[in-house]
């Protein structure tokens, strides 16, 4: 059982107490941290508080216990992983599009959760829950790329805090519609759940979390441009949203991107191939991060796959 506490930070004060957890601890996602309010497992001044919503004062003292991870119920799967890094303490993985991170609703097998445990058996962090051992943070079913797991607690606290302070280096590569007007720049607007479509994402004034996507133009395409996006804050769909709030949603994108069709005016080869790629083209290359127990400043990079290779040459003027 881990116990933490800690003085609220001044920029916490009059916040609610789940939304000020959830910026004090980054391993624990606010669905979690609602479930330990209501089983009594967060203080306020050595008070139990059973509210979520009570408005935090100056000088609190904030306390909670995040109990023993529950027997896992999941069972390992021998699924081939391509691994860019290992050692005793973390996993760095190229997880091909089309995987899902950890089981879910309708997905209860062939997840990059069951493959790293038929990988590494008991060696996996239980901070995540029964669901989701080892995974610090996640990538799109559909988009590729580098992820990093953490084999033991410790590491995986050290890693979450590191996300949570913005010091990861996240680059990703993306295929996008038109050509931005600016060859740099960043985007700043909040995202939250989508008030209506409750399995998306939105650009959110009120209520939304804040969100900075920093891009730059790598090369235009045809009717599309090949962009690098810097992540400062790792939100929900936050590339395809934000990008498609600037009105140039990733291509092949089917929920913020729907309703692109190959032009007319494009050779019959090009239309074939951008008419079969029916995923976004967004692929996480760059993972970089601190070594949780070396102190190492450690850097991968991963090639885009060959699908998205295929649709990058497909549009090079």
């Amino acid at each position: 059982m881990n116990r933490v506490r800690t003085p609220l930070p001044p920029e916490l004060v009059g916040e609610r107490l789940d939304k000020a957890l959830v910026a004090l601890d980054a391993s624990l996602s606010r669905a979690a941290i609602q479930r330990l309010i209501r089983e009594g497992r967060v203080w306020v001044d050595d008070v139990p508080i059973l509210a979520a919503a009570q408005r935090l004062r100056p000088g609190a003292i904030v306390q909670w216990t995040i109990p023993d991870p529950e027997p896992l119920g999941l069972q390992p799967e021998t699924i081939a992983l391509d691994i860019t890094f290992e050692d005793d303490h973390v996993l760095v993985i190229n997880k091909p599009a089309g995987m899902v991170v950890h089981p879910g609703a309708g997905v209860n097998c062939g997840t990059l959760v069951h493959a790293v445990l038929g990988y590494c058996g008991d060696e996996l962090s239980g901070i995540g829950g029964v669901l989701r051992p080892g995974i610090v943070h996640r990538l799109d079913k559909d988009t590729s790329g580098l992820l990093v797991v953490a084999k033991s607690d410790a590491v995986h606290l050290d890693l979450t805090r590191q996300f949570a302070a913005h010091t990861v280096q996240r680059r990703y590569t993306a295929i996008v519609r038109g050509v931005p007007r600016d060859r740099s720049g960043t985007i700043d607007v909040p995202i939250g759940r989508h008030p209506t479509a409750r399995t998306k994402m939105a650009v959110r004034q009120q209520g939304g979390r804040a969100a900075i996507t920093r891009y730059e133009i790598v090369e235009p395409l045809l009717d599309a441009t090949l962009i690098h996006c810097h992540l400062q804050t790792g939100r929900t769909h936050q590339i395809r949203v934000h990008m498609a709030h600037i009105g140039h949603a990733v291509l092949g994108d089917p929920v913020y991107g729907a309703g692109f069709a190959p032009a007319k005016h494009w050779p019959e080869k090009t239309r074939q191939i951008v008419a079969r790629f029916q995923r976004q083209a967004l692929h996480a290359g760059i993972l970089g991060f601190r070594h949780p127990i070396t102190g190492r400043d450690l850097r991968f990079t991963a090639a885009p796959p060959e699908d998205f290779n295929v649709l990058f040459d497909s549009l090079r003027k």
